[in-house]
């Protein structure tokens, strides 16, 4: 990926803050690429929704965070 002078001058300038503002930058950098999508979040909630009724009717177990972690422990 090419960039253009302005930008090659703000991240030299950026690079060499302490790495707090380092991050703090890329914080802000980063949210303002995440714009919320509603119809996005309705599909989510709904899916949320879908999976607690499926374990309250007793059609889905659930996996306890140590199970899952200890997995991926594994590795």
């Amino acid at each position: 990926m090419t960039m253009n002078a302005e930008v090659k001058q703000i991240l030299d300038k950026v690079m060499h803050l302490p790495a707090l503002d380092r991050a703090v930058v890329a914080e802000r950098l980063l949210s303002s690429l995440d714009t919320p999508d509603p119809a996005i979040d309705t599909l989510w909630a709904e899916e949320a929704e879908a999976r607690i009724d499926a374990y309250e009717r007793g059609e889905m177990e659930t996996i306890s965070a140590e199970d899952v972690l200890r997995k991926y422990e594994q590795r």
